[in-house]
């Protein structure tokens, strides 16, 4: 059964032939990228079909049910310099849900430290770049004084590099870093404690393009840029739910369930995009899915060297969910040092648990773990949270389980920057979208909607449809 039919409307009223008026479009796919590009492309009067071949909207940021609870499949934040996201948030009516620190606060936790004295802050004051974390790196106790001085240093370094040098994508951050004088230390405890779950990817196996970015972007571009921001609900309220209700709004046709097997140009220009049973006609594609299923739909000659999408790798990360009979963290959320630990958020309203509390821990750059039994890393995890947390050491664990997203993001390696393709193919009326091209940002929600948006912007350029005048303008990175 199509959603068309699920939604009551009759097969009669569904496009599936260019219309001359209005103009047509089909969106391969229904992740960020996808609802992106499809709300873009029908507030500008384009009649717009989304296939998606899950069951549900939201692509890689989507929950699920487990019991009672409604569990997100790994954690998502933002940042107040996510402008795009933002924009998406605003568009779904989805910011009430999400919303962002007054100002930016870190808990860092080292437990290589005494009880007592583990607690370490990166925070920011109301003042301009880059005083605004001038206080909080003085104060970091989680550095020696000659390792925060050494920080500020590089930190002016990379604010002086230039973004649209090709030369930095070549490089790896952490060789840069090594020769601005950071330490192994300053690494661990400043620029992967960020950089790994921006980048999912530590300091040496990152491209010195993308964590200049992150870093240029997120601390010294403007005083209130690193702000943190994460739903307050589950993923799939926003990304399912509310982003289904806009694309209801805007009139596009939304197909779940439905995978496109094939794409196809005509004789007079317009496009076959083939599903099971059905061949949809339209002006435009907007192919929002995954690199490798990209390349497997791209027909021949819409790119130059289709085999470099093939060349993007992968990276993993695994989620670590642990519930208390008992509140074991008072705070929303934590860092940690000196342990396997990365990220641990407080799940518990959100997921609707009503007793005890759940823990989330988001463990980016996860190769050597991805694949471990759930016993191995229970075994692993729970005696490091009741190293971090006292109260957990004589809590009962209720239930423990893991996801696993082994191709969560872009591998943001060196060299990868020459590979992710923009969002316009030599193949009229096809394109690009995806936080794997070309936008400038590393594997990010941000990244997503960023492509979405430029997608629409250049099929609606070739359509001759006026931009919508509400839609996200895009700025330059940093």
């Amino acid at each position: 059964m199509t959603e068309g039919t699920r939604s009551g409307r009759p097969p009669a009223d569904r496009r599936t032939t260019p219309d001359r008026a209005g103009r047509t479009a089909v969106v391969v796919g229904g992740g960020l990228a996808g609802v992106t590009a499809a709300l873009a492309l029908a507030d500008a009067g384009v009649h717009v079909t989304l296939v998606e071949g899950r069951p549900r909207l939201g692509g890689l940021a989507f929950s699920f049910r487990r019991g009672e609870l409604t569990v997100d499949n790994g954690q998502h934040v933002y940042l107040r310099c996510c402008t795009a996201y933002r924009w998406f948030l605003d568009r779904i009516e989805g910011a009430a849900l999400a919303p962002l620190q007054d100002r930016l606060d870190v808990p860092v936790l080292d437990v290589a430290r005494p009880e007592g004295r583990r607690l370490g802050r990166l925070r920011r004051d109301a003042l301009p770049v880059p005083l605004h974390l001038g206080r909080s790196l003085a104060t970091y106790p989680h550095l020696s004084l000659a390792e925060r001085a050494g920080v500020g240093r590089a930190a002016l370094a990379l604010k002086g590099l230039d973004l649209a040098d090709p030369a930095l994508d070549a490089q790896d951050f952490g060789s840069w870093l090594a020769a601005h004088g950071q330490s192994a230390r300053a690494v661990e405890a400043l620029w992967d404690l960020v950089g790994v779950a921006t980048l999912n990817a530590v300091a040496g196996d990152a491209s010195l393009g993308l964590a200049a970015m992150v870093f240029k972007t997120g601390l010294l571009s403007d005083p209130g840029a690193a702000d943190i921001g994460w739903a307050r609900v589950p993923l799939g309220e926003l990304h399912d739910r509310l982003a289904r209700k806009a694309l209801d709004s805007a009139g596009v046709r939304t197909e779940v369930r439905s995978r496109v097997t094939s794409v196809s140009t005509n004789e007079n220009g317009s496009w076959n995009v083939q599903v099971p049973g059905e061949t949809l006609r339209t002006d435009a594609v907007v192919l929002a899915v995954p690199q490798r299923e990209a390349h497997d739909l791209l027909p021949p000659g819409a790119l130059d060297a289709p085999g470099r999408l093939l060349e993007i790798g992968t990276a993993p990360i695994l989620n670590v969910h642990v519930v208390y009979d008992r509140k074991v963290l008072a705070r929303p959320f934590f860092a940690a040092l000196g342990t396997p630990v990365q990220w641990v958020f407080d799940r518990t309203d959100a997921s609707g648990l009503g007793e005890g509390q759940y823990l989330a821990l988001s463990q980016s750059a996860a190769q050597d773990e991805i694949d471990a039994p759930v016993a191995a890393l229970r075994e692993r995890y729970l005696p490091e949270l009741e190293r971090l947390l006292p109260r957990a050491r004589g809590a009962e664990v209720r239930d423990f389980f893991v996801t696993r997203e082994r191709t969560a993001t872009f591998a943001p390696v060196p060299g990868v920057g020459r590979l992710r393709p923009g969002a316009r193919t030599k193949a009229p009326g096809l394109y690009l979208a995806g936080a794997w091209t070309a936008t400038g940002w590393p594997a990010t929600m941000e990244s997503a909607v960023r492509s979405g948006v430029s997608a629409a912007d250049a099929a609606l350029s070739a359509l001759g449809r006026p931009r919508p005048r509400h839609l996200f303008e895009l700025e330059e990175a940093a």
